[in-house]
């Protein structure tokens, strides 16, 4: 059978790089000062959906996602690889949003889709780490969700059969459609990017994304493909109150990055004198006992 499948997916500060300058006076992530990069794994996500457009055919796959016009790039590198389409949540009442306001822009938008099948994502973000977003877009929607998948075998008479990684161990489950997924880091990476498709979607960007001097404009009068979908809150019909820093009750205080020294290690032998010494230091400090 043919799908409609979206996939949900972020760019994200690189974590791996967080400074002084991380965080706004708002309490909210500086992404201008941190290099992005795609989630790694809604990268995961990615290639279940490709592979269920290989498996069934007629299929289509479309990534969306939400953040600045930067963000784009995330719609050029699910074309790279064999997306059909994107769409961008571009909107400055978008901005600071937490996952519940980040799920509702993104509900609104598979409502303005329309007939999705499958809604797959990453289990989380590596710039909040809550697992958050996709369950409650599957809650907002009303549809049925299989969270920490790591295979989606197939689709059949309407059903997806999926493999899951729970605590313990492995378990297959089968879900009737319409279905969000989300997938976990130890699913099959992502596919590298098609040289065909790099050559066909390099152009390929978000109306807001232009400066409106490069030399190749001509080319989006004559490849419309090269038009990116671009909505705003307004475009998505959707309330702004429950939108960016508005409609997020989750405030942030502060970010650190804590880099342990060596100098805060120590070194014990095995002799009795040290160990009488370590035990001593653990029941001093109260951690054993």
């Amino acid at each position: 059978m043919s799908l409609k499948i979206v996939v949900l997916a972020k760019q994200v500060p690189d974590t791996r790089n967080v400074g002084k300058d991380a965080m706004t006076a708002e309490g909210t992530v500086n992404r201008a000062a941190l290099p992005a990069i795609f989630n790694p794994e809604d990268l995961n996500a990615l290639e279940q959906a490709l592979r269920l457009k290989e498996q069934n055919p007629g299929s289509t796959v479309g990534i969306l996602t939400m953040g600045p016009p930067r963000a784009g790039e995330i719609i050029r590198q699910g074309l790279y690889r064999g997306t059909d389409t994107g769409w961008l949540l571009t909107d400055r009442k978008f901005a600071g949003a937490d996952t519940l306001a980040t799920s509702y822009a993104l509900a609104m938008a598979v409502k303005k889709i329309g007939d999705v099948d499958i809604i797959i994502g990453g289990r989380q973000a590596i710039d909040g780490d809550t697992a958050q977003v996709g369950p409650q877009v599957a809650q907002k929607l009303g549809l049925n969700q299989v969270t920490y998948a790591e295979e989606i075998l197939k689709i059949e008479n309407g059903k997806a059969t999926i493999r899951r990684h729970i605590d313990g161990g492995v378990e297959t489950v089968v879900a009737p459609l319409p279905v969000l997924i989300t997938v976990n880091g130890t699913a099959a990476p992502a596919r590298p990017c098609n040289a065909k498709l790099v050559m066909k979607y390099k152009y390929a960007t978000c109306p807001m994304e232009r400066k409106g001097d490069e030399p190749w404009a001509h080319l989006y009068e004559e490849r419309p493909y090269l038009t990116l979908n671009q909505w705003s809150v307004a475009d998505v019909n959707g309330d702004e109150a429950q939108c960016g820093l508005s409609g997020s009750p989750t405030k942030v205080k502060t970010v650190q990055n804590i880099v342990f020294q060596a100098k805060e290690s120590k070194t014990l032998t095995g002799s009795d004198e040290d160990v009488e010494g370590l035990i001593k230091e653990l029941l001093g400090e109260k951690i054993i006992g």
